[in-house]
């Protein structure tokens, strides 16, 4: 029986559990909120550019072919569920191995990005905008 690791990553306002397997073949699923079945990656995220960044840290190590990742994701939307994932596979990427810390915090990924959106303030039509000023 293969033996997983576990990562998870938040970003904006997605969270998303990832199961590295080991001796897989490169197989990525994804499951959303309430959905009965999972997905593949490449037809969960069908931007161009989301499945690179998605697979950078596997990229990285020279790995994209020797786990089968699934994802649980829910919350956020596409860029906050992409980088989510991916902290999710850095992080679990370094519980399957230790040493690989430096080369993974290097690029930054196994740092959680905090930015969220800001709150609306009393007074302001948005977080910072201003009402327009008239002197009469």
């Amino acid at each position: 029986m293969a033996q997983y690791y576990e990562g998870i990553g938040r970003r904006k306002a997605a969270t998303a559990r990832v199961r590295l397997t080991t001796g897989g073949t490169g197989r990525i699923l994804i499951k959303s909120g309430d959905a009965e079945e999972y997905r593949d990656a490449e037809d969960y995220f069908t931007r161009p550019n989301d499945m690179t960044l998605l697979l950078a840290p596997l990229t990285l190590l020279g790995q994209e072919r020797s786990y089968d990742i699934t994802v649980h994701v829910n919350g956020g939307g596409v860029s906050g569920q992409r980088d989510a994932v991916r902290l999710g596979i850095a992080r679990a990427l370094l519980k399957l191995d230790p040493d690989t810390r430096p080369a993974l915090k290097a690029p930054g990924f196994l740092t959680r990005d905090a930015r969220v959106k800001e709150r609306k303030k009393p007074g302001l039509k948005r977080a910072r905008k201003a009402p327009t000023y008239t002197k009469r």
